[in-house]
């Protein structure tokens, strides 16, 4: 059998699509860590990024705190997570935050050093705070990056979230580890079909949500 059979004999299959096992509910449990993942990754990243940027400073310590980020093996550190917590979500959130951190934190900071001075300079001269400054001039102009870095995020977080399959944790990797533990290659290709449909909607719903929060005219110039 191909890779298309396999993925038509899964999702035909109507035992798939219901119980606890079933595709919504593993569906809604993958979407459920991705979204909790990256709400913890906003909030740490945006703040820190937004100040550095805005005061410019603090460029080289993000990027060594990036580099150290990615480096850093997202297995691994579930293991090293699970062995030190034990079973729960904990185990499984500290290796997606610190995946997606870097690229919120340093897609941020480049987006407001990256906004045109001229405006920031006449907003302080009329006498504007610089919290104002930020989330008046500069963040409307670099929206479009900061929404860029947290749409590379999302879909890291969406791609990885499997692992959390590995700690007794659900989710569509429960497919793929479930199926490759069993022979059923079934099982595992309808698990990472499910997992590229998810990151291709991921897409989807970031282009969306610049087309609704971006201005036209910011949008033509970037």
């Amino acid at each position: 059998m191909n890779v298309l059979n396999f993925a038509h004999a899964f999702f035909s299959d109507s035992a798939h699509w219901h119980g606890y096992d079933g595709i919504p509910t593993r569906f809604a449990e993958h979407i459920g860590f991705s979204l909790e993942a990256l709400l913890i990754s906003a909030v740490i990243g945006l703040p820190v990024g937004l100040l550095t940027g805005h005061y410019g400073r603090g460029g080289n310590a993000l990027a060594l705190i990036a580099t150290a980020g990615r480096a850093l093996p997202t297995f691994g550190l579930l293991v090293l997570m699970f062995i030190w917590l034990g079973f729960g979500l904990v185990p499984v959130m500290i290796p997606l935050v610190v995946l997606a951190v870097p690229p919120i934190l340093v897609t941020t900071y480049e987006a407001i050093t990256s906004v045109d001075p001229s405006p920031v300079d006449a907003a302080r001269g009329m006498g504007m705070s610089e919290a104002r400054v930020l989330f008046q001039v500069e963040v409307p102009v670099a929206l479009p990056l900061i929404l860029s870095g947290l749409r590379t995020a999302a879909i890291q977080i969406v791609s990885t979230a499997t692992i959390a399959a590995y700690v007794g944790r659900g989710g569509l990797g429960r497919y793929i580890i479930d199926g490759l533990a069993q022979k059923n290659y079934e099982k595992v290709v309808g698990g990472a079909s499910l997992v590229a449909g998810l990151a291709l909607v991921t897409l989807v719903v970031f282009w969306a949500a610049s087309r609704l929060t971006v201005s036209p005219g910011v949008r033509r110039s970037s």
